[in-house]
């Protein structure tokens, strides 16, 4: 199982589709950071029509996703 802390939610602001997800994401409680594709180029590249992507350094879970399948994801 991975650190908590390598969890990441890819967005970008005002994305109404990353404020769903985010609000997946917390009610999960684990600890994960939050990163702006916009501000790097290559993951505006990588990820521009997939965010919100919740990732784990390994594994990538796409959007859409419900809490169970991000349960799964997270192993629980």
């Amino acid at each position: 199982m991975p650190n908590e802390s390598e969890y990441v939610l890819y967005h970008t602001e005002g994305c109404h589709l990353c404020e769903l997800a985010l609000a997946l994401v917390e009610q999960s409680k684990v600890n994960f950071k939050q990163v702006d594709i916009c501000e790097v180029a290559e993951l505006a590249q990588r990820y521009g029509t997939s965010i919100p992507v919740f990732a784990d350094g390994q594994r990538e879970i796409c959007w859409p996703f419900n809490a169970s399948e991000l349960a799964r994801f997270l192993g629980e």
